[in-house]
Order: structure tokens, then sequence, then C-alpha cells
């Protein structure tokens, strides 16, 4: 079926550049041509103070990241959790459960070895000791392929082009830690689905230049990709990670999730299967991610495209229902922003919703529009998600000791020919504006980055004023992106829980069962009541002994514990936050 093209007779306005924008593009080198630029006064309905190519296609690369998270916050909410489940076909009696263990992967991108004490915490909660059958892991949710690196660039091993799975694990990134004093390599988490040789020579020389760091090879012709250590390093050097993108993040977890069952008593007879998981399991429990608002901050502030490619696989599945897939999800973007209001005119291409792309493309009058919304409808909260200049995220350094510092909330995109940033600018007296600047040129790297830079200086010096405007008319041209239609699927609706917005990062405080208070010291043996549940504690002495179960970094971590401990010790127990 041919695409449609509508062709609309649109009244827009002119504007002039200020003179001080024009000086500044003047002395970059950068060709107009080459440069959009559009600022104006926060939220919708603000005046404009400097524009020039706003409805020009760009190539994006990293801020069209603005467009998949604003999205996900719209139809999900700030206090969305991603699940993994945990589910049986199999009996529990004495400790052991007779049957699989099934692991159903709903593409929690944050999912990592630091979770697995807590995984395990679950199992053993839920009486677990023995699993007498294999681990079996569901990935079906998304329908992504195989590919462990996208291959953008030369570069293919690097974090930054990992790709997307179902069941991800410590980001799809195989860490070797290598102690060239001690002489030693190995394995950050126990894996066994890749291999390393260390053919390190160690030198009593200077840790710099060539001796600084290891020579890495990566070969994957085998059936068991290898990692191979060579060169010379001194012996003078501390520390050093290798971090590659090179194997399955399921197999990964499989290998990492047996380890520390081991180390925590429990034995797995059985090995690693793919397999959906059948109508008739039992739910045992449901691990949840970090709260959407965290995920979506740490997508902008790092510019993480594996969260990227996540959030829009997603929203495709929670749009159209499951296997997720990249057009999905793309279309996805595309019905929330426009549902809402959110989205402007003009080309937009998402192609994999992160930016490492040359064939995403938008325009700064589109990206500036998205900006307003989010800006009248979340406020602070959502500026709080971008890099703050000079304070975190990929503008720390680049603003930091400027007068910008702490007064620019923005998403950078940078791909080569490509130099792009977009966001909120507060002046000194205290107004805001939205910005974008998009520069696709030859001379973007650093003439680019140093064009913006005095561009937004400018502005928080406070010399902007709204533009004089004259009234033309012009002809768009947009081509309407084909959209699937919605397919009935089952949500389940989770509880949500009220966050309070912050700016600074204050120290973090985890989750406690407090089992009982006592005057005297608690007996070996209620203590071992506690042990035998395999469950880890403390006795905190405060004019009385309190007897705490955890620690937990989620709230919903404790709670589950909170229903076992009530059952089995004390119907009195609560959570407490320390």
């Amino acid at each position: 079926m041919k695409r449609l093209v509508l062709f609309v007779l649109l009244s827009v306005w002119v504007f002039a550049l200020p003179q001080a924008i024009n000086e500044q593009i003047r002395k970059s080198g950068i060709a107009k041509k080459d440069i959009s630029i559009y600022i104006k006064e926060a939220g919708r309905g603000g005046k404009v103070v400097a524009y020039l190519n706003g409805d020009k296609k760009r190539s994006p690369a990293s801020v069209i990241k603005v467009l998949s998270t604003y999205a996900a916050l719209l139809k999900l909410g700030f206090a969305y959790h991603w699940p993994t489940k945990f589910f049986t076909t199999g009996t529990l009696s004495q400790g052991t459960l007779h049957g699989d263990l099934l692991i159903k992967g709903f593409g929690d991108p944050t999912l990592n070895a630091d979770d697995l004490d807590e995984i395990v915490s679950y199992m053993r909660a839920e009486g677990i000791r023995k699993v007498q059958g294999n681990i079996v892991i569901d990935r079906s949710y998304f329908k992504v392929g195989n590919k462990d690196s996208s291959g953008f660039d030369e570069n293919p091993y690097s974090a930054y082009n990992a790709m997307p799975d179902a069941m991800m694990f410590n980001e799809r990134v195989s860490t070797v830690c290598v102690l060239p004093k001690q002489n030693s390599v190995y394995k950050k988490d126990h894996d066994s689905s890749y291999k390393v040789v260390n053919n390190l020579t160690r030198v009593n020389k200077p840790c710099r230049g060539r001796y600084s760091w290891p020579g890495v090879k990566v070969d994957k012709h085998t059936a068991v990709p290898t990692v191979i250590l060579k060169g010379k390093i001194s012996k003078r050097c501390g520390k050093r990670t290798v971090c590659k993108v090179l194997t399955k993040p399921y197999k990964s977890f499989y290998y990492a999730l047996k380890e520390k069952l081991k180390e925590e008593g429990v034995a797995v007879t059985g090995t690693l299967k793919l397999h959906t998981i059948p109508q008739n399991a039992a739910e045992i429990f449901t691990y949840e991610s970090d709260s959407l608002e965290k995920i979506v901050s740490k997508t902008a502030k790092k510019s993480n495209n594996l969260y990227a490619r996540h959030l829009l696989l997603l929203l495709g599945a929670q749009v159209y229902g499951a296997p997720a897939t990249v057009q999905k999800g793309r279309d996805a973007v595309v019905k929330i922003l426009s549902s809402k209001g959110a989205l402007g005119t003009g080309v937009l291409r998402l192609d994999n919703g992160c930016g490492l792309s040359r064939v995403a493309k938008l325009n700064a009058h589109l990206l500036t529009t998205v900006l307003d919304h989010a800006y009248d409808r979340y406020g602070q909260r959502w500026m709080n998600t971008l890099s703050i200049a000079g304070v975190d995220g990929t503008i720390k350094r680049r603003f930091r000791g400027t007068v910008v510092s702490n007064r620019a909330w923005m998403k950078t995109g940078t791909l080569r020919r490509v130099k792009n940033i977009a966001g909120y600018v507060k002046n000194r007296a205290g107004k805001r504006y939205t910005v974008v600047i998009l520069v696709n040129s030859t001379k973007a790297k650093y003439r680019g980055a140093k064009l913006q830079n005095e561009i937004i200086k400018w502005l928080v010096q406070g010399a902007a004023k709204p533009l004089p405007r004259s009234k033309t008319k012009l002809i768009v041209a947009s081509k309407p992106q084909k959209v699937h239609k919605p397919v009935k699927h089952k949500i389940v609706k989770k509880k949500e829980i009220k966050q309070k917005s912050h700016t600074k990062v204050s120290k973090r405080k985890y989750y406690y069962v407090q089992v009982g208070s006592f005057k005297a010291k608690p007996t070996q043996k209620y203590l071992k009541k506690i042990s035998k549940l395999g469950l880890p504690y403390k006795v905190k002495k405060i004019n009385i002994y309190k007897v705490l179960i955890g620690p937990y970094k989620k709230e919903s971590t404790a709670r589950r514990i909170l229903v076992k401990v009530k059952q089995k010790l004390n119907k009195s127990a609560f959570i407490s936050k320390q």
C-alpha cells in the first residue's frame, strides 16, 4: 500500500538571530546551513529568543533519547518498576523444589550482579534450599534477534554498542580484572560463557604510556568467546578493568545466579534451558527494578544507549502487546507523544531510540515542542532527570567552574560530524528557557561544542530578549508514520509509590524488617530461628535491643520478607528505614 504524502500550507513565524549569536556563529567558522537553533522562554506560549533553521531535519544523535524517556514517563509514570518473574511447575517439599526454576525477563536493563543477594534471599525466604531441576529462562518478551553488538562503529565490543535482550544482565558487559602488582587476572563475576587467556608480561617500568594498560583482543570465532590479554604492563600499575560486550546476558545471568545460590547453600542439579513459561506455572515471586524515574535519569544523564533501547521496546510491548519489536517501539513513542499533544510537526525517524544511528532524524522545532510539554507537565522533576551542568552526567565537566554551572539541565548528543545539545537554561535573574542547538557539520566536534557553550553562557548572563517576528507562509511535506493497530493484552497494574523530587543526592538509606524490641539481649536460641530462615540480621542497641533483618535496597524486597517474618516469627514485625 502506497503511503500518502500530505502537503499542508502553514503560517509560520520567521525570526532573526540576536547579534551576539550571529557573532559567535561567525567566530565558529561553521556555516549557518549546518546549524539549527531554537531558544525560547520555557513552556508552551513562551516568547522566542533565537531561531535558525528550526524546521530543517538533522541527525539527532543521543538527544533523541528525550522522546523515548518522556514517552515512558507519560505512559508508565515515575514510580513504575520493571519486573523479573520467578515461577515453577514443580512442588516444594522439605526445602527441595522438585521441578524447574523458571525465570521470565521483561527487559529490566538494570539487573546486575548486585541484585543476586536479594534474589537469593527471596528464594530462601520461600523455603527453597535445593532445586531438583533446571533453571529455565524465558526471554520471549522482546523479539530482537541474537546480536551482541550493534556494530555501529569500529568498537563493536564497547558497552555503548550493546544490543537489548529481555533477560538482560550486567548491561551485557563482561568485566575482567587485572592486578599487575599481584600478577592476578580474574573475572569480576562467575561466568563460564566466556574464557580469559592471560598472555601479559609484567615489566618493572613506570606505569605510563604503553605500559599502563593491557592490550586486549577478543576472539569470537570459537564456540566460547575469548578475551586475550597481551603485551607488557608495569608491575607498578593499580587495578585495571577490561569491560567488553562479548557473550549472551542470559548465560551470564544463569552462571552468576547458580554460583550465588551455591554460596548461600542452595544446590541446583540441572542446567540452563531456554523456553517460554507454561500457563500452568505457579509464580514464586517478582523481583523489581528501581523506579522508572531513576532509570530514565541514568538513561539521560549518562546517555545510556542500552537503557534507551529497552525503554523503546518496553513501550512497544505496553502499547501493542508482546513480543516487543523495534517497530512497535517507534510507533508507541509517536502514539504516546501525539495523544498528549507533545509532538510537533516535521520529519521524525526514531530508528532504535538511542541515537546510535545515521538514519534517525528530527528538527529543532519538534524537539522544542516535546521539551516544552515536559516542562509544563512535570517541571523541575523532569528537568532533574537530565544532566545538570557542572554537577553530573555528560555536562559535569563541560560546564564545571563556569557561569553555567547548576543553571542548565541538558541532554547531549554526539556522533562523528554531529554535536547537539537540548534542554533548559536558567539565567541569573531566574528566568528559564528551552534551548535546542543542533550542529551537523564536519567542524561539529570542537567548534560546535564551543559555539553551544558560548550561546548558553550568553543566555545565563541575561542578555536575551524576545525577538521581533514577521509572518510568512511555508509549504511543509510530511509523511505520516505507519502505526500498528492496538493489540489487546493484559497489563498488571502496580500500586504507585509517591517519590519526592530532589536536586541533591542524599545519603542512601536501607530498609529493614524490625522483628522485635527487647530490654535484655536476645538469646541465641531466638536468633537461630532467624538464621534457619536464611535471613541476614543484626542486633542494634539504643537503650533497648532491636533485632533487624536486612538491609534491603528496595522497599518491595523488605515488604516481601516482612510477610515471611510475620508468618514465622512475629506478627507485630514492621518495616524500618535506617
